[in-house]
């Protein structure tokens, strides 16, 4: 039964059941790094699927939703993903932007993968307001 094994499960076991009204819930780390966790809660980790979301660039129409059976690197989400949002529209997509979570991919069923770029130290906004006070201190 399925109580049974809910019961039965140790901390160590394989595909463990996290909710008895959601069975397809699984465990999702943040990947922040130890205790850098995002958003206000400071949690390593999230409870629920993974889902992939496309919109235009410039409108942020929807034009396409995937929800993930298993907790997958994201590159590996973007053909699935791309394949359902390209069955919504009538021209294919040229060009996807996404976030650094995508790095290793460049190119995806035709679909050129846009990356940010890394952030340089100098634009770090803590170096800017260092930088500033110390011209300010060397003025009379």
């Amino acid at each position: 039964m399925f109580y049974q094994q809910v019961l039965a499960q140790q901390p160590k076991d394989k595909n463990k059941i996290y909710s008895l009204h959601e069975p397809d819930v699984y465990v999702i780390a943040k990947g922040k790094g130890k205790g850098k966790s995002k958003g206000k809660d400071h949690k390593q980790y999230e409870y629920g699927n993974k889902v992939s979301i496309v919109s235009t660039k410039d409108n942020n129409i929807i034009v396409g939703v995937v929800s993930h059976d298993k907790n997958i690197h994201d590159s590996k989400t973007l053909d699935a993903t791309i394949t359902h949002a390209n069955s919504n529209r009538t021209k294919p997509i040229q060009q996807a932007v996404c976030d650094r979570g995508y790095v290793g991919v460049k190119e995806v069923l035709g679909a050129m993968i846009i990356l940010p770029k890394k952030a340089l130290k100098r634009d770090n906004r803590y170096q800017r307001d260092k930088s500033a006070n110390c011209v300010k201190g060397e003025q009379p």
